[in-house]
């Protein structure tokens, strides 16, 4: 999967960005350099373990006089999963959870944009899990727009959604012996998204 790759230079060095612009209507593409889309799950009943998805791509088209219009789609490989941990990303890669032989990408595609306060949006749209879709509603708060040092128009949003895995078939578990099971059904998807608007 392709990936935006960041302008010469040094790519986080933000500083000298201007103030918020006034108007950040257009099209955009994900700058995967400086954006996470991130998992949580509890495990054991115990603790939380986090992780990420390391290689995506995604575009939007960002309207301001009219946030009805605007889209976004995202796509994320599914072997691209991290957690930090060999033995545990290889199992969600591997038929009980992602099976990312059989699927290789997960996808959002956004349906509808409402504003419902300022700077902040709902975002409906479909997301596809091993070749499962279903509708679910990302609420995105808008964190900044700039003018970087490179010259490049940037807007960054924040969101998270949860989600029941079970909905999409990824339904595998091991009960304990004090009761619950080791993988928890709720799964948080963050979002720390920064997006270029194209040239």
């Amino acid at each position: 999967m392709a990936k935006h790759r960041a302008p010469e230079g040094d790519p986080t060095d933000f500083d000298a960005a201007t103030t918020a612009l006034d108007d950040v209507s257009g099209d955009y593409t994900i700058d995967v350099a400086h954006t996470r889309i991130g998992i949580r799950a509890r495990h054991a009943m115990v603790t939380t373990v986090r992780g990420a998805f390391t290689d995506f791509a995604g575009e939007a088209h960002l309207d301001v006089a009219k946030p009805g219009a605007s889209t976004v789609s995202i796509r994320i490989a599914t072997a691209s999963i991290d957690t930090g941990q060999a033995d545990r990303d290889a199992h969600l890669r591997s038929p009980d959870f992602l099976d990312v032989e059989r699927f290789p990408e997960l996808v959002f595609t956004s349906t509808d944009v409402e504003p419902v306060d300022e700077g902040v949006y709902e975002v409906t749209g479909d997301l596809t899990i091993r070749d499962v879709t279903r509708p679910v509603t990302v609420e995105f708060t808008l964190t900044g727009s700039a003018r970087d040092p490179f010259g490049n128009t940037r807007v960054g949003f924040e969101g998270a959604l949860a989600i029941k895995r079970s909905d999409w078939g990824l339904t595998w578990n091991t009960p304990l012996d004090t009761g619950g099971v080791l993988v928890s059904d709720r799964i948080q998807v963050e979002f720390d998204v920064s997006v270029i608007r194209a040239a």
